[in-house]
C-alpha cells in the first residue's frame, strides 16, 4: 500500500523554487558567443535540466564535431568557466529572487514533519550563490545535493538517492520530487519516486512535461503541499 504522503521532498532549485527570467539561457548563450560559437534557443532548451558542463559538452561536440577529446575538454572548460561566472552575476543581481511561495511552502511541509532536499544540475558554486541570494533561513534544508556531488546527472536518478542517503530513507515510494523539466521528472521516476511533480513556472511547458512519466502537474511550487496538507 503506497503512503499517504512523502517522508522527503526533493526540490529542483532555478525555475522551480527561485526564479529563471531567461538568466540561464542567456548565459548559457553569451558563453558560446564569447567563444566564437553560436547556439539557438532550441539547443538550450534540450538540455535544461542537465548537469551545465555536460550540457556545454554535448552542444560543443555537436556543433564543432571536428574537435579531438583534448581539446574539446579545453573547450568546454573555457565556455563553462565564463557562463558560470556570468549566471552568477545575474542572477545575483535579479532582485525578489526566490518565488514568493517557496518558503511557506517549506516550512508548511517541515511543520507536516516532512524532510526536504534542493537538488540542481549546477555546481556547488553556483548553487551556494543562488541560496545565498534568496536569504532563506539556514538549515531550512535536510540535504543540498549538485552535479559537483555524483557521477552522471539528470535523468540519472544519482542526485536524488544522494538525497535520501543524506536522511535515511533507502525506498523510493517515500520521496516525492518536484521540479519544472522533463529531466527532473526522468529522474524521480528512475529513483523510483512515488511522487513526480512538474511546475508550470520554469524550462518546460504542460505539453513537454507531460512527454515525462509524471504524478502531478501544478501550477507552481506553492501548490505542491496542498497534495498532502490541508
Amino acid at each position: 500500500m503506497s503512503p499517504a504522503r512523502p517522508t522527503l521532498v526533493v526540490f529542483d532549485l532555478i525555475g522551480t523554487t527561485v526564479r529563471d527570467r531567461g538568466e540561464v539561457q542567456a548565459a548559457f548563450q553569451a558563453a558560446f558567443e564569447a567563444h566564437g560559437s553560436v547556439i539557438g534557443p532550441a539547443t538550450v532548451a534540450r538540455w535544461r535540466g542537465a548537469a551545465k558542463r555536460v550540457a556545454i559538452r554535448e552542444a560543443v561536440r555537436e556543433s564543432e564535431p571536428h574537435l579531438d577529446e583534448p581539446h574539446l575538454e579545453k573547450r568546454v572548460d573555457k565556455i563553462y568557466d565564463a557562463f558560470r561566472e556570468d549566471l552568477i552575476r545575474r542572477l545575483s543581481a535579479t532582485p525578489d529572487l526566490p518565488f514568493p511561495n517557496a518558503l511557506p511552502t517549506f516550512e508548511r511541509l517541515r511543520d507536516a514533519g516532512m524532510r526536504l532536499a534542493l537538488n540542481t544540475g549546477f555546481d556547488r558554486v553556483v548553487a551556494h550563490a543562488v541560496l545565498d541570494a534568496t536569504h532563506w533561513p539556514p538549515g531550512l534544508f535536510d540535504a543540498v545535493v549538485t552535479d559537483d556531488d555524483v557521477d552522471e546527472g539528470r535523468p540519472a536518478p544519482d542526485m536524488i538517492h544522494v538525497a535520501m542517503e543524506c536522511v535515511n530513507i533507502r525506498d523510493g515510494a517515500l520521496v516525492a520530487v518536484v521540479g519544472d523539466t522533463r529531466l527532473d521528472l526522468e529522474a524521480g521516476f528512475n529513483a523510483g519516486a512515488g511522487w513526480c511533480i512538474g511546475v508550470l513556472t520554469g524550462a518546460h511547458d504542460r505539453a513537454m512535461l507531460e512527454q515525462a512519466p509524471f504524478t502531478h502537474i501544478v501550477a507552481s511550487v506553492g501548490d505542491v503541499p496542498g497534495l498532502w496538507v490541508t
